[in-house]
């Protein structure tokens, strides 16, 4: 308005209708004055106006009549410029509001005439609208009379003119009606009016109305008049009317303007009075009408129906059952059912689709939904209406594939859509087809048996956009698209469940939280007053009525939609129209879950489960409920609604290909795309709506496992699944498409068991109660073949129990119970091994689950988790064990530190392995073990380390696998540790524990039981790991033994002082005592026979071959452990009262080890025997280290006093007394140095002796068994009798000595055997002892050490060793013999070492060295000694030189060389000692038998009778010639000038000797053999030189001496100069040529014969030499001058020699001197 009204507006308002005037006035000029009079009058009038008035507007309308009269008289002209120039000049008067109601009258009728003259009817049109929308002025009769005009211009014979005028109709009922609503707004604060008198059947009655209202209500009571063909009251001059028009108005007016109608009683009463009787009479041919009967039984034909007309008043219906539902709740329920009706399968397809059309727009109104539900299926005796509709529309659908749709006889498309025509039809009428592209695009469809019927994209969700129902235009019925009116009575389906799901859950959900905050107001105490209280209980009556209401419409409508939903679910061929109807079913099966509503909530259930599974598939859960429900039949009101049965034939993509899980696969079964799509929404069902499935998880479950199965998802670590081979059978094939949704498969699944924590309490026992049930089923599946069993249930047991860890309590006990009790013992390995997998999974998150409180605080919680651990132990299954104890490792990894309580069960689990149950159980377990002891003991109570100790034990005894066994052993060695460093602690909390059990038991009257009682409980946790370790230490397998030996000893030998001192008895004789009785006996009875390896491919040494030859090592451990206990706990072990017994049995184990006939065992029993001696010092405590040593077996051996290999002499320099102070500064010191007690010494010397001599004994038979004691052992052996001396010597007696004499000589004797004897023997060049050899002659040394400083009683035994000494001289020549046994020489045996295994010979030690170590040590020991009585007595000098006789004799043929040299340098230096001392008691004839020995003695060793080998050299010669000059030498020093003293026969012994070794004694003849003795030039020119010294010298005591001399001087002469003749000859002869060797020596020997022969006559007195002496020695003077052209250069240098001495011949001659006188 401000537009028109503002001075712009009006000036130019004003100039336009003056320029309107003048141009009318123009028009008119010539043909018509008046017009143009009055235009001109017009012009002056507007003028004036304007002039006059400030308000031009209102003076304008007040004068209106008077401006429009020009125009109305131009109009009146009829011609068509001047008219249309007038109407237009009208319009903008009107649409300036300035014209007035009598105006507006006189307008209309001018207008009427031109309608009536047919003149510029648009022009009319527009005139009449501008009128009626600018303003209200036209009232009653005028506003008739221009609708009227409109509807006349509506049926005009120009299309266009019809067209406007019908639109121009339309605009105008609509303007009357928005009056009505514009004056009810105006009038609404005023009071309202009185009610107008009810059941007024007088339709003129409207006095009540306002102007507005009533031209309203006077124009829709005409429209239904001319509806109904009757006459009408208002609209006065109408000719003729359609109904379709009329229709199209009442619905317009219905639906644009409900308030009119629901506010006025009168327009009410029309509604119901007119209208509805009107639809139903006009609905009659429609129901009447059966398709294709063409004869009636009524006589009169019937009507057909009529498309526009029945497509108009279903439109009519739809808006009244929309707008006016309350108003008209019986007619609506009339309509309903006509529209019900409409569907039937014999009405016309276009009639169906406009029917399906009309229930649509009913459909996407839940709340009106609601209200049918209340209004009509809630009330007794009335039309199932809601339920009717579902049904219908169910049945609808069923009749559309059942029966082929013929659309419409003129055009019928082909059933599958396959032929051109059809589909470029449907292709053309329904814009939602798609185009047909680049050849046929796939159409989304249903398909069922042979049906095909496209869907089509009828409308968008949730809005019923009709196609048919809109067009208006159409006379003809169109022709329906096939699957038109599926698609719509599909989406009706969806709407419908849309809307109702929506609603009620909405309200559901509001009643929910208005209950909360209720419930919350009311637990606030004073505030709730009455009134809340009040508002409480309405509105849970309120929440009951609801219920009642939302109950009713689903079980009105859950039959008919499941039965329509399946059979679309069945024949859908599209994944849109498939996820509609999957959701459709899934919020309802949720709604009804909510609703609590069971059997429809199944059924739901069972649709989603079947369509996820292949057709036909056997799955009892599903088709015991549809049996179930199949049995129901829902017959309503004549429909029955059947549950069709899915079709075989599946035209959907096959997506999977996989085997069914049942007991005897039949081939296999496909997935296709839809069985997915239906898995899905099944999860999604159990996903979001858990907590309302209840029993109904056991079919959800049920389905998934089965698709999980034929997908081939199998599940994985925690139970998640993931894709996995199929087993067996035909594999598994999966398409590209299904195998990228497989992980969304199978997290969708996970997702669906994590929620389960979200649920509550019930509903968690519902979800595991069918897990343990269809696990059972899965079981029974499995027994009784080797099958992979389906164990999809397992897996979703662990995911539950994993997601509910907080609230664990309230299912452990199921759960663990199923898996314990069924899953872990099935026979089949697979099933078994999920069972434990998901058992052990839950143990471990329930252990480190952080529960409230936690653990540590709650032990019930955790015994409770950790009880199903141990309760595996009972289950023989070795898969079922190995996850036992992975489980147990892990724990510990993670919670060691917090076990406590639990510990006892956890060891147990470990402990519980038993031998025979594999290697890699064993391995695991022990791991576990291992763990504990590496990391939990200090945090396990105390009372658990005597189970860890049998457990530890346990495993050692294992035979399974021996590094398990061994490593055993170091566990507990190293528990023993930690016994130690926390002993304190160890034994407060053990004597705590022991006081509370010790207290139990008295108040219960019994006594307290435990192993090895009366000790401390300290002690006895000890003693139990002794224990366990001497078991183990008599083990079959010597590796086992050993480490376990020296384990035992290490600990007790480390750890054993925190012992109290009583348990040591304990420790002696129950633990070590009874270990060496066992390990005895086993070894004397072990198996000698040969082992080929040990287990796999490792090789035995030959040392450890047979079971006797392992067993000997254990022995050896065994004892050597013991005695070293006994000798570094001695002061402990003294105090206790039988420490002789201990000593007795332990000297009896010694002694029956040593005499065992193994080289091992007795050479160890003898190194145990030093040990307990203290021959070695043990090593001090302070000393030891830290980790047990290996007992090294080879102690060193201190020998006597002389070797201090040690460092120190085995006289123990510290005592224990300072050793127990430095170890334990709390313990007085015991000083119990040595042995005290004489009784142990003589105890030790009489085992040694048994020892020695049973060793020694040579055997009685020899064969290759024999034993032969071995080197080593008899070292040892002979090495411990010097210390043992030491204790007893006191009390030692000439008897014992014999009895040592034999032992030593026996073990001397002892061969060794040849395999051996390159280690033990030195090559026999070298000179060198044996050790054994040299024990012997250090125990004869400490013995005659001992003799010297001991008593004169003690010195009567020198004899006895020098004999002792002497028989082991002489095994230089005469090696000794053991026994019968054959003993070849060293030198014979070399070659065998060759032959590898030749069998053992025995060979003879190389004696050599020992005898003459033995000799060397005669001979000081005689220089020692000689005077001495008991020597000179005893002869010992005479048994020396007799012993000596015997390599002397033998010379060259001695074994060794040496052997000879050094027996004449020991009888030089004996006889030098012996000879005087033998002077001295010549008188007593004490050596009168010793002389003509000696003599003997010289005799052979000067001329011996053996050769000199051929190798010898010129300077051994030499050597071994000045010994024979030494040997002389001695005669002519010690013996010749005490002639006096010595007997005479002896002195001509000497002498005849002299003479035979001199030059003289050589006969004339010189052949081979003598010239070895010519060639000892030195020795004759001594033997010559001493003789003659004796011959001359003055103190010849027989002249028959000297004659002999002289005898000999003139032969020798004699001889020299024949030799020298024959010399001279010779060399004369031979010319250049040399003369032979021996000729030339021999003439050299002459002449160095006769040198010394001068020097001789020189240096005695002149006296004693015979004058023809001289003369025969100056003859030979020319002869020797001949010699000198002899051409020899060392006869040369001899010749020199032997003329020199001649000088002194040379005298002036003297007077010739006659007869002797001068």
């Amino acid at each position: 308005m401000a537009g028109t009204s503002s001075p712009e507006a009006v000036k130019k308002l004003l100039e336009n209708m003056q320029g309107d005037l003048r141009g009318l006035s123009l028009e008119c000029r010539k043909k018509f004055p008046p017009v143009k009079e009055a235009a001109e009058s017009g012009i002056i009038k507007v003028k004036t106006i304007a002039a006059r008035n400030t308000d031009i507007l209102a003076a304008l309308k007040e004068n209106s009549s008077e401006v429009v009269q020009p125009f109305l008289m131009g109009c009146g002209t009829k011609e068509p410029k001047i008219t249309q120039l007038c109407l237009a000049a009208i319009q903008r008067l009107m649409s300036h509001e300035v014209v007035s109601e009598a105006a507006a009258g006189n307008i209309i009728n001018m207008l009427w005439q031109l309608m009536e003259n047919s003149l510029e009817e648009l022009k009319l049109l527009q005139t009449v609208l501008v009128l009626l929308t600018t303003n209200t002025v036209v009232h009653d009769e005028a506003l008739s009379k221009a609708i009227v005009l409109c509807f006349r211009l509506h049926f005009t014979k120009d299309n266009i003119t019809n067209n406007t005028a019908a639109a121009t109709v339309r605009q105008v009922v609509t303007v009357v009606f928005e009056r009505v609503v514009a004056e009810d707004e105006r009038y609404k604060d005023a009071v309202d009016q009185p009610a107008a008198v009810q059941g007024n059947s007088n339709r003129r009655s409207v006095s009540t109305l306002k102007p507005c209202a009533k031209d309203a209500y006077m124009l829709f009571q005409d429209l239904c008049q001319l509806v109904n063909a009757d006459a009408p009251y208002w609209l006065v001059g109408m000719t003729e009317m359609t109904r379709t028009f009329g229709l199209e108005l009442l619905e317009s007016v219905l639906n644009d303007f409900p308030q009119v109608f629901l506010q006025h009683q009168e327009f009410s009463f029309l509604l119901k009075e007119r209208v509805c009787p009107l639809v139903i009479k006009l609905f009659s041919p429609n129901i009447k009408f059966r398709q294709g009967s063409t004869t009636s039984s009524s006589p009169a034909p019937v009507e057909k129906p009529y498309f526009p007309i029945c497509m108009r008043l279903l439109r009519v219906v739809s808006v009244l059952i929309k707008q006016f539902y309350s108003l008209l709740v019986t007619e609506c329920e009339i309509f309903l059912s006509l529209l019900v009706k409409f569907l039937d399968a014999d009405k016309p397809q276009w009639l169906r689709a406009v029917a399906v059309e009309s229930i649509h727009r009913l459909c996407v109104q839940p709340q009106l939904l609601r209200s049918f539900c209340q209004s009509y299926d809630m009330k007794q005796h009335s039309t199932k209406v809601f339920r009717d509709i579902v049904n219908a529309l169910g049945s609808f659908i069923q009749s559309l594939f059942l029966v082929p749709s013929t659309g419409n006889t003129s055009a019928t498309p082909n059933q599958t859509g396959s032929n051109a025509s059809g589909n470029t039809a449907s292709a053309q009428t329904n814009p939602g087809v798609l185009g047909m592209g680049g050849g046929a695009t796939v159409l989304p469809a249903f398909e069922y048996r042979g049906t095909w019927i496209p869907i089509l994209n009828v409308t968008v969700q949730g809005s019923a956009k009709a196609t048919y129902l809109e067009m208006l235009d159409k006379v003809e019925p169109p022709t329906i698209p096939e699957g038109y009116a599926m698609s719509v009575a599909f989406h009706c389906l969806l709407d419908l469940v849309r809307g109702i799901t929506t609603m009620i859950e909405g309200e559901l959900g509001e009643a929910e939280t208005v209950i909360q905050t209720s419930t919350e107001a009311t637990s606030l105490p004073a505030q709730s007053s009455e009134q809340d209280l009040q508002s409480v209980s309405d509105q849970s009556e309120k929440e009951l009525v609801n219920r009642a209401v939302w109950e009713e419409m689903v079980n009105a409508c859950w039959c008919g939609l499941l039965a329509a939903l399946s059979l679309l679910l069945d024949a859908s061929t599209d994944e849109a129209a498939t996820e509609n109807i999957l959701k459709a079913e899934l919020t309802m099966a949720a709604l009804c879950g909510r609703l609590g509503l069971v059997t429809s909530r199944d059924a739901f259930i069972t649709a989603i489960c079947k369509g996820s599974l292949p057709p036909h598939y056997a799955l009892t859960v599903l088709n015991s409920t549809t049996a179930a429900l199949s049995s129901k039949s829902y017959s309503i009101q004549g429909q029955n609604v059947q549950m069709i049965s899915p079709s075989s034939e599946s035209h959907q993509q096959v997506v999977a290909v996989g085997q069914p899980l049942a007991l005897q696969p039949q081939g296999t079964v496909m997935l296709t795309s839809k069985n997915i799509q239906c898995m899905r929404t099944l999860l999604n069902l159990a996903h979001f709506h858990g907590a309302v499935l209840g029993t109904s998880w056991q079919l959800v479950l049920a389905t998934l496992q089965h698709l999980v199965w034929i997908l081939g998802l199998k599940p994985s670590v925690g139970g998640a699944l993931k894709p996995g081979r199929a087993v067996e059978g035909p594999s598994t094939v999966l398409t590209t498409a299904v195998m990228t949704d497989l992980p969304s498969i199978s997290s969708m699944i996970s997702k669906l068991f994590e929620n389960s924590q979200y649920l509550d309490d019930v509903s968690l026992h519902h979800l595991i109660n069918a897990l343990c049930s269809l696990s059972l089923e899965a079981m029974d599946m499995a027994y009784g073949n080797n099958k992979e069993p389906s164990l999809f249930a397992v897996a979703k047991l662990l995911e539950t129990g994993l997601v509910n860890m907080r609230r664990i309590e309230i299912l452990w006990r199921p759960l663990t119970g199923h898996l314990l009790e069924k899953v872990c013992q099935h026979p089949n390995s697979r099933m078994r091994e999920w069972g434990a997998e998901a058992l052990t999974s839950l143990i471990k998150a329930g252990l480190t689950f952080r529960h409230d409180p936690p653990l540590s605080q709650n032990q019930r919680l955790q015994l409770l988790l950790l009880n199903p651990l141990k309760e595996l132990s009972n289950i023989s299954h070795p898969d079922i064990r190995i996850k036992q104890l992975e489980c147990v490792l892990q724990i510990l990894q993670s919670q060691g530190d917090s076990l406590g309580p639990g510990w006892p069960l956890v060891l147990g689990v470990m402990g519980a392995i038993q031998s025979d149950q594999g290697e890699s159980l064993i391995r695991t377990a022990f791991q576990c073990l291992q763990l504990v002891v590496t990391d939990f003991l200090p945090t396990m109570p105390c009372t658990c380390l005597q189970i860890v100790v049998e457990v530890a034990g346990s495993f050692g005894l294992h035979n399974q696998e021996l590094n398990i066994s061994l490593t055993s052993i170091g566990l507990l060695w190293n528990i023993s540790d930690y016994f130690f460093q926390r002993g304190e602690i160890i034994e407060k909390e053990l004597n705590k524990e022991e006081a509370v059990l010790q207290k139990q038991a008295e108040e219960k009257g019994v006594m307290l039981n435990r192993p090895f009682h009366p000790a401390s409980p300290f002690d006895c946790l000890w003693l139990c790991l002794y224990a366990k370790l001497g078991e183990l230490c008599v083990d079959p397998r010597p590796a086992v033994r050993k480490s376990a030996g020296q384990t035992l000893f290490s600990t007790i030998g480390a750890h054993g002082t925190l012992l109290q001192h009583s348990t040591w008895h304990t420790v002696i004789w129950k633990v070590l005592f009874h270990l060496l009785d066992r390990v005895r006996e086993s070894s004397t009875t072990a198996d000698k026979e040969k082992i080929e390896s040990g287990g796999g491919n490792i090789l035995i040494h030959h040392s450890r071959d047979t079971a006797e030859k392992q067993w000997a090592e254990t022995w050896v451990l065994t004892l050597a452990g013991v005695a070293r206990i006994f000798n570094t706990r001695r002061y402990l072990l003294q105090p206790l009262g039988d420490f002789s017994q201990a000593w007795d049995v332990l000297l009896d184990h010694i002694q029956s080890a040593a005499l065992s006939k193994n080289n091992e065992v007795s050479l160890a029993a003898l190194k145990s025997f030093q040990e307990i001696l203290q021959i070695v010092s043990p090593v001090r405590d302070s000393e030891k280290p830290e980790t047990p040593p290996a007992i090294n077996v080879s102690v060193p051996l201190v020998v006597g006093t002389t070797a201090t290999s040690l460092g120190r002499s085995f006289m123990r320099t510290d005592s224990i007394g300072e050793r127990i102070g430095r170890y334990n500064g709390s313990e007085p010191p015991v000083i119990t140095d040595e042995i005290e007690d004489l009784n142990l010494w003589w105890a030790a010397w009489n085992s040694w002796y048994r020892i020695g001599s049973e060793s020694t004994r040579p055997p009685i038979t020899c064969d290759k068994l024999t034993f032969i004691p071995s080197q080593p052992f008899l070292t040892a052996l002979i090495q411990i009798f010097p210390a043992l001396y030491q204790h007893i010597k006191t009390g030692f007696s000439m008897d014992d000595l014999q009895k040592l004499g034999v032992i030593l000589h026996g073990a001397v004797s002892v061969p060794i055997s040849s395999d051996a004897s390159p280690f033990i023997l030195p090559s026999y060049t070298e000179a060198v002892l044996t050790s054994l050899q040299e024990a012997v002659l250090t125990a004869l040394d400490v013995l005659q050490k001992a003799i010297c400083v001991g008593s004169e009683g003690m010195q009567i035994m020198y004899p006895a060793i020098f004999d002792q000494l002497l028989a082991f001289v002489e095994f230089s020549c005469k090696p000794p013999q053991y026994g019968q046994l054959e003993t070849k020489h060293i030198a014979n045996a070399k070659y065998n070492q060759i032959q590898l295994f030749a069998p053992a010979e025995w060979v003879a030690l190389n004696y050599v060295p020992f005898a003459e170590r033995s000799l060397e040590v005669v001979v000081d020991l005689y220089q020692k000694t000689a005077c001495h009585k008991a020597v000179v007595t005893e002869k010992v000098l005479q048994n020396i030189i007799k012993t000596l006789r015997i390599p002397l004799s033998l010379k060259y043929s001695c074994p060794s060389e040496s052997t000879w040299k050094l027996a004449v340098s020991s009888l030089l230096k004996v006889l030098s000692i012996g000879l005087p001392v033998a002077r001295q008691h010549a008188s007593s004839g004490k050596f009168d038998s010793m002389w003509p020995e000696l003599a003997n003695t010289f005799e052979d060793f000067l001329f011996t009778k053996s050769t000199p080998p051929d190798n010898l050299s010129i300077q051994e010669f030499q050597k071994n010639e000045s010994i024979d000059v030494e040997v002389v030498q001695l005669i002519s020093t010690e013996i010749l000038p005490y002639a006096n003293f010595i007997p005479k026969e002896f002195v001509g012994q000497i002498m005849t000797m002299l003479n035979k070794g001199s030059i003289h004694s050589q006969s004339s003849s010189f052949t081979e053999a003598e010239i070895d003795i010519r060639m000892r030039e030195e020795f004759s020119k001594v033997c010559f030189e001493t003789l003659l010294q004796f011959s001359f010298s003055n103190k010849v005591t027989t002249p028959q001496e000297g004659y002999i001399s002289r005898m000999a001087l003139s032969v020798l002469l004699k001889r020299s100069q024949d030799v020298l003749h024959r010399y001279i000859e010779d060399e004369r002869l031979s010319g250049k040529c040399p003369l032979p060797r021996q000729q030339v020596t021999e003439i050299i020997f002459v002449l160095k014969a006769v040198s010394t022969l001068i020097d001789s006559l020189k240096k005695t007195q002149p006296e004693n030499v015979d004058s023809s002496t001289w003369a025969q020695v100056i003859a030979l003077y020319p002869t020797l001058v001949e010699c000198i052209t002899c051409s020899s250069s060392e006869v040369c240098s001899a010749l020199k020699e032997a003329l020199v001495p001649f000088k002194d011949f040379m005298h002036p001659p003297a007077a010739k001197v006659q007869n002797g006188e001068s």
